[in-house]
């Protein structure tokens, strides 16, 4: 959502775990949903973000995330960061179809149009001006799609141990686990939430997202730390369905 505001550390989409989902049979039904981020940035208020789900028909679904600077971040800002995953959701789970990403530039150096092959197993397009034609495994997800299989997998009742992801940076790995839980105050409303833990091997960086069960594990705050700084922490402001 923020990931080209900052050169370094360079937030992932895969910060913002967000689904409208029902947390209870399986399978699970996706619901439209709109909902607002505020972005904390090193103890600065730096941008907020929107997550858009919006169902096309015949299980495709279409995942937007747009983030606007604010405060002394707009001097780092040229124009808003869109990022758009499409994808289905079968018998399978989630597979992503189509990924793009607009740093908001004038340039279109660092953009990203990705391809998903499910056929073939092969990832084609463009990453920073770079041609892709890559191999991809079952279950792999783009930087945003990723957000929507993990809510999948824990209103089934799965963590899942790894996530692998293609984006702007290649071939990732995720692994997640489950920490604790806590009653957040937020607007709206005392909520109760699980915490999990995704970080990468030998990353310096853990993100941990508290996520409600009662909203269809949507998480209500998300924090990055590199070793114990914080980077930037995400919290809910407004969620409409």
């Amino acid at each position: 959502m923020i990931k080209w505001m900052f050169k370094r550390p360079r937030v992932t989409a895969a910060l913002l775990l967000l689904a409208g989902l029902q947390a209870h049979a399986t399978p699970v039904v996706l619901q439209p949903f709109e909902a607002r981020f505020m972005v904390n940035w090193h103890g600065m208020t730096a941008a907020e973000s929107v997550l858009k789900l919006t169902a096309d028909g015949n299980d495709r679904w279409t995942y937007t995330a747009t983030s606007e600077a604010r405060g002394l971040a707009r001097l780092l800002s040229q124009g808003p960061v869109r990022q758009v995953s499409s994808m289905r959701l079968g018998p399978e789970g989630i597979q992503p179809l189509h990924y793009t990403a607009d740093d908001g530039k004038r340039s279109s150096e660092r953009d990203i149009d990705l391809h998903f092959d499910w056929e073939k197993l092969r990832v084609t397009g463009v990453s920073a001006n770079a041609a892709i034609d890559e191999p991809i495994t079952s279950g792999t997800q783009d930087d945003l799609s990723v957000q929507i299989a993990l809510m999948v997998e824990l209103a089934n009742s799965r963590t899942p141990a790894l996530i692998k992801t293609y984006g702007d940076r290649g071939a990732r790995e995720y692994h997640y686990s489950r920490e604790g839980a806590e009653t957040l105050q937020t607007p709206l409303g005392a909520i109760d939430t699980v915490i999990y833990r995704s970080a990468r091997s030998g990353s310096p960086r853990v993100t941990r997202y508290w996520c409600a069960p009662s909203l269809g594990f949507l998480p209500v705050r998300a924090q990055q730390k590199r070793l114990d700084d914080v980077e930037w922490t995400m919290d809910i402001r407004g969620l409409t369905r």
